[in-house]
């Protein structure tokens, strides 16, 4: 029975991630088509005139859409490694197969002790629920190297830094990685020099490979408020009443421009340097790093900032799903409630793009009220997953590991065996752990 139920926990998963997988192709293929723009342009048009671009030997010098690492340039290369298809339905092919492995890494992880498989469902069911837009743009692959960086943290730290390193090159956001990480230890020290060695090894080899591998950096800088960003809804609602500004394709999205959007990119802005701020005291505060600390604190940050961000693309919700997935493998994590609204607004993501997205540009009562469902829907995760990180770190609320955890988790990051366990009263004498997810 035991072997039966074990195939079933596989084979069950799997089955469902073929058959939702099989839908979104056919939806990206334009087999089925859903309503709204074709979300497969920017592979068609917009990927493919970079790999032309990047076969030259430079990086696409001018042209303002490209805001992306160096690393991101071997993304869009990738589907060359597979030249008897054309450029679409390779990169298709390939981002099938990312999302394979990383499924898994998920099933794979979700079978050793202290872990649990929902992990897997929260893929599957998160990338379903995002539609097209999932498979039309390289975020996928990105996530695939965030979640394997997470799961390497300790058991192979060198290759969780270089993992993270290179994940940060491809779309920065993985550095956010970090948060949770220990600084003190021979494994955190293995973990941080390879992390920095790593980005500044590609980083030099992409400067002295191509002119304007560092181009996207005052490409970003630029860029003002998104239409689907927190900070749009203040226009959406200023639209009913008058406001003059417009929609305009502006650095390869369409934002708000007119009177009053610098001051709310501003907000935004301080909104982001606050985030940063609590951040920073939560790792002032930490007592305690647990077994989950380092997958919590870094699926806490990417809400963060993925939600004060000036722009919120429907692709950023991948990188919610995917380490939202991450934190329900492990079974020390508190952070369900939060991945569950992640998963509610990734479903919305889809009512609002691509279905929805001409009544959002044109602030329609509809638009607007996805919007501010799904926006309201982030705010809220981030609230709890910020208070459930700080007490699960600070030992006072439900979310604290217990000493056991903890003993553990520091023995496996050092490479000893467990020691025994003294219970002590206070959470100041409890032991530091470095605090990952235990290798897949």
């Amino acid at each position: 029975m035991t072997s039966i139920s074990r195939a079933r926990g596989v084979w069950l998963p799997v089955a469902v991630w073929a058959v939702t997988r099989t839908v979104v192709l056919l939806c990206v293929l334009r087999v089925l088509v859903l309503p709204g723009p074709d979300v497969a342009t920017d592979v068609s048009v917009i990927y493919r005139g970079w790999f032309t671009v990047l076969q030259t030997g430079t990086f696409p010098l001018n042209d303002v859409t490209w805001q992306y690492p160096p690393a991101a340039a071997l993304a869009i290369l990738s589907p060359g490694l597979l030249p008897f298809l054309d450029y679409t339905t390779a990169f298709f092919t390939l981002i099938l197969a990312v999302d394979a492995a990383t499924l898994a890494l998920l099933l794979r992880a979700g079978r050793r002790d202290g872990h649990r498989p929902a992990g897997a469902w929260v893929w599957i069911a998160g990338v379903a629920l995002l539609g097209p837009t999932a498979y039309a743009r390289y975020d996928l692959m990105v996530t695939a190297v965030a979640v394997a960086a997470l799961f390497a943290a300790v058991r192979r730290p060198r290759a969780a830094g270089a993992l993270v390193a290179f994940g940060a090159l491809l779309k920065v956001w993985p550095a956010l990685l970090l948060t949770g990480a220990a600084l003190r230890g021979r494994r955190a020290r293995a973990l941080w020099w390879s992390a920095a060695g790593t980005a500044a090894a590609l980083t030099l080899f992409f400067v002295a490979a191509a002119p304007g591998a560092l181009s996207f950096l005052t490409f970003q800088r630029d860029r003002g408020t998104e239409v689907e960003s927190l900070g749009a809804l203040v226009f959406h609602v200023a639209r009913q009443f008058g406001w003059e500004g417009q929609v305009l394709l502006n650095y390869g999205s369409l934002e708000f421009l007119g009177p009053g959007v610098p001051f709310v990119s501003t907000v935004a802005l301080t909104l982001s340097l606050a985030a940063a701020g609590w951040l920073v005291l939560w790792r002032v505060r930490v007592r305690e790093l647990g077994a989950a600390t380092l997958c919590e604190a870094a699926f806490t940050a990417t809400l963060l900032f993925t939600t004060t961000s000036r722009v919120i693309s429907p692709q950023y919700m991948l990188w919610l799903v995917a380490l939202g997935a991450v934190c329900v493998t492990v079974r020390a994590a508190r952070q369900t409630l939060p991945v569950v609204l992640v998963l509610l607004a990734t479903g919305v993501t889809l009512l609002e793009f691509p279905v929805g997205f001409g009544q959002v540009v044109a602030s329609d009562p509809w638009g607007v009220t996805l919007l501010l469902v799904r926006n309201g829907l982030l705010v809220a995760a981030s609230l709890l997953a910020c208070r459930r990180l700080w007490r699960a770190t600070r030992g006072d609320g439900p979310g604290r590991p217990g000493t056991a955890d903890v003993v553990r988790a520091r023995s496996a990051a050092d490479g000893e065996a467990p020691a025994p366990v003294e219970l002590s009263g206070t959470a100041a004498a409890q032991p530091r752990a470095d605090g990952a997810p235990a290798a897949p």
